[in-house]
């Protein structure tokens, strides 16, 4: 199968380092493509960063048109874009924080997340509401840890999210760690060894639960809301992304 991987930011390093993570996991024959915007924010840590990140995303699929997908990945634990990405292919397009929330449900009854800037908390906040989670997740915690600072992260970095998933669990009360943004994917299976729980990466999650549903032959909906976007111009910029 054909897998897109979508990088939202736009950090080639990173980029690559989440695309090895979701070749570490993948079955043999499934070909990953790893792909981010041409344009926006190098990362993602606000509201108005996601805002771009979304049309990046809707702009890499929309380019996607001599490579086909088979199911897409959209790799920002905000899932920016996802909606408007379903718009756009029968493909599944599953979203890192969609697929850890509930492979993280069927590992443990309670999860908390731990994420980068503590200013993006609310922001999982919502995904969690959005996704009917609250009942599951137990808290999220932010870690204050630029979201570049992934791209080489040393043992001081790692101990500082250790530190912060530690207390989580403890205060919480949870079963299991989400890891709240696709840069820590390289860090899964050492958190897990340390910590002695479930350590959850959303981009490992995604691509597994992608390559099931494209065997099983599940599309995307196009009935409703998730039927291709409407033809219209775009003006600016945007013109050549508009649907014929």
């Amino acid at each position: 199968m054909k897998l897109l991987l979508i990088n939202p930011n736009t950090s080639g390093p990173m980029t690559e380092s989440i695309a090895e993570a979701a070749r570490a996991v993948a079955a043999p024959g499934t070909e990953i493509r790893a792909v981010h915007p041409t344009f926006g924010p190098v990362s993602i840590e606000s509201h108005y960063d996601e805002a771009f990140a979304a049309a990046g995303v809707a702009e890499q699929l929309r380019l996607a048109t001599d490579w086909v997908p088979d199911a897409v990945v959209i790799a920002c634990f905000g899932d920016p874009g996802l909606e408007a990405a379903r718009e756009l292919t029968q493909a599944p397009v599953l979203g890192i924080a969609e697929a850890a929330f509930h492979a993280a449900t069927m590992l443990a009854t309670g999860f908390s997340v731990v994420t980068t800037m503590t200013r993006t908390c609310i922001m999982a906040e919502r995904l969690v509401q959005r996704y009917g989670m609250h009942h599951q997740c137990r808290g999220i915690h932010g870690t204050d840890i630029p979201v570049l600072a992934l791209e080489c992260c040393g043992e001081s970095t790692l101990q500082q999210i250790e530190d912060t998933a530690r207390a989580a669990l403890e205060r919480d009360r949870s079963g299991a760690i989400v890891l709240g943004c696709a840069g820590m994917a390289p860090l899964c299976d050492e958190l897990s060894q340390r910590l002695g729980v479930p350590v959850i990466d959303g981009v490992a999650v995604a691509v597994k639960f992608a390559e099931g549903l494209s065997a099983l032959g599940l599309r995307t909906s196009k009935r409703g809301d998730y039927a291709p976007p409407l033809p219209k111009p775009f003006t600016g910029w945007a013109g050549p992304l508009a649907m014929p």
